[in-house]
């Protein structure tokens, strides 16, 4: 490997830790959002005992957006990984796309490994969001 390479590698994986930073940011607010609006809705509860079930609903519509988001980072690291191992020649001769010095195709990784719906539903994601607004959900019908 020549000096431009190894920069180029360094580039790559730069952007390869900020999408991963990114992604965690957005789990991160997540739970803020969602312990933030059942803290109000907590609030809202009056000497009955009932309280403003809204709360609890609202907070599924933020959740979904930063699941798309954050689906929406682990694409672009997954592509900037497949930048990352052309350029490094790890990947097989026949499924390489030829990327030239210090570019970042990121428009030749189309393929279904790097579909937003195919990373929305990977390990990492919906175990997380899914338990989240599904958890959201469920409270929202038991309080009311």
């Amino acid at each position: 490997m020549n000096e431009n390479q190894i920069k180029h590698l360094e580039f790559i994986q730069s952007s390869i830790t900020r999408m991963n930073q990114n992604s965690f940011q957005a789990k991160g607010w997540a739970i803020a959002i969602v312990s933030g609006l059942l803290a109000i809705f907590v609030a809202s509860i009056d000497n009955n005992g009932s309280g403003n079930a809204d709360f609890i609903y609202v907070a599924i519509f933020p959740t979904s957006i930063l699941w798309l988001l954050d689906s929406y980072y682990l694409q672009q690291e997954r592509k900037f990984r497949g930048i990352y191992n052309d350029v490094a020649l790890l990947t097989e001769e026949s499924e390489r796309i030829d990327i030239k010095e210090f570019e970042m195709p990121l428009d030749k990784y189309n393929d279904c490994k790097y579909c937003l719906l195919r990373v929305m539903w990977s390990k990492t994601e919906w175990p997380f969001y899914f338990t989240l607004i599904v958890g959201l959900i469920i409270t929202g019908i038991l309080i009311k």
